[in-house]
């Protein structure tokens, strides 16, 4: 497998940022249209906007937590030439994950669903992390 095709799950994430960034301006668009937007407040406060547009940026802000994460062990992974199967397949799933969390986040955003799809994101990445450690450790005793 190359190991330069460890970074399309993370083309993918990026893909997914940028879709819910269309999608926020759209949401800011439509409640503005609409007349639910506080103007007095809306360039500093988030209570100005209806919850519509708040869930979408909460979800934006959560991009910004373990996927910055996932984007360091892909990087370190193929520094490392440490990409085998197992952690390409672990990468698909983090990133089918935080698809399938964006979308409850700006669906139902039924927190308990919302949770559970965090967490095996979370686990991956810490799954992925303790290859990494390994790897590295492991390379490194082989080379004293």
């Amino acid at each position: 497998m190359h190991s330069n095709l460890i970074f399309l799950p993370v083309l993918i994430q990026i893909a997914l940022v940028i879709w819910l960034y269309l999608k926020l301006g759209a949401a800011k668009n439509e409640a503005s249209a609409a007349g639910q937007v506080d103007e007095s407040r809306r360039g500093l406060h988030d209570d100005a906007w209806p919850d519509n547009v708040l869930q979408i940026n909460n979800c934006i802000r959560n991009q910004f937590e373990v996927p910055v994460l996932f984007y360091i062990c892909v990087v370190l992974l193929w520094l490392t030439q440490s990409a085998n199967v197992v952690m390409h397949l672990l990468a698909w799933i983090f990133v089918a994950s935080r698809i399938v969390h964006a979308r409850i986040h700006t669906g139902s955003n039924y927190v308990p669903n919302r949770r559970k799809v965090f967490t095996v994101g979370a686990v991956i990445v810490l799954l992925m992390t303790a290859f990494l450690i390994f790897s590295i450790a492991y390379k490194s005793i082989l080379t004293l």
